[in-house]
């Protein structure tokens, strides 16, 4: 069954992360946790499907405070074709020049972290944006799909890829294609893994990192979910101290 293919690619690729990434992993969440516990912010940016992890990463049951997603709606689709399509977006990632004007609403400090996500690891926009934190002195850290820039070209005009630009580049394990389940032979394959790879990495990241700032001795406002049995009006004091958060 092509089903029990897919979880068994997707087992094998979430081993290889394991046994592969778990020092960068650690490494990034040491960063993250240094971050918050001084302050500072972890901002998150993704484009296309690779938006994915940073939706999930905050606001999320099991997350906390200091984590900043990017939103930029002209770089995610809300339609398939016409205003908000997906084909809109595809032009969009691949020029030059675009991500660093949606930084100019951020207040960047050399104390933060920049967490870029990207299967391809070739777009402007997620080389830009890490390329533009780092002027600013953040630490960067990657998730991309490194055979595929072993394999791949550069298209950037620095001539780099998004892990060259990193200060920890973790790597998703999922190959080139993304997509995993082949079906007699056809060079079309079914079932993208770069989701549930980057989707996994997050969520490791939030546990190392919230671990690291509670034995730390800090006590990150988390959201919980309604079942875990907490006090009624938990999550909405979380989302005051965001508010604060933001405002610095």
């Amino acid at each position: 069954m092509s089903a029990d293919l897919y979880f068994s690619r997707i087992s094998e690729i979430l081993a290889a992360i394991r046994q592969t990434q778990k020092a960068k992993i650690e490494e990034a969440a040491d960063r993250f946790a240094g971050s918050i516990g001084a302050g500072g912010r972890v901002y998150l940016f993704g484009s296309g499907h690779s938006v994915i992890p940073v939706l999930d990463v905050f606001p999320r049951y099991g997350s906390f405070v200091g984590f900043v997603p990017i939103y930029d709606p002209r770089l995610m689709w809300f339609n398939v074709v016409g205003p908000g399509g997906a084909r809109e977006l595809l032009w969009l990632e691949r020029q030059e020049g675009y991500a660093p004007v949606v930084l100019q609403s951020y207040h960047l400090e050399a104390r933060d972290c920049m967490l870029v996500f990207s299967h391809g690891g070739l777009n402007a926009a997620p080389i830009d944006m890490a390329m533009e934190a780092k002027k600013h002195g953040l630490t960067v850290v990657s998730v991309s799909s490194h055979e595929n820039q072993r394999q791949a070209r550069p298209t950037h005009s620095s001539g780099k890829t998004l892990p060259a630009v990193s200060d920890i580049a973790i790597d998703n394990c999922v190959p080139p294609e993304d997509a995993l389940v082949s079906v007699d032979g056809r060079q079309e394959k079914f079932a993208a893994g770069s989701t549930v790879a980057g989707v996994s990495i997050a969520m490791a990241l939030v546990a190392e990192t919230g671990t690291k700032l509670v034995k730390a001795g800090a006590k990150p406002a988390t959201f919980v979910s309604p079942n875990a049995g907490l006090p009624p009006g938990h999550n909405q004091q979380v989302f005051r101290e965001y508010e604060k958060f933001i405002r610095g």
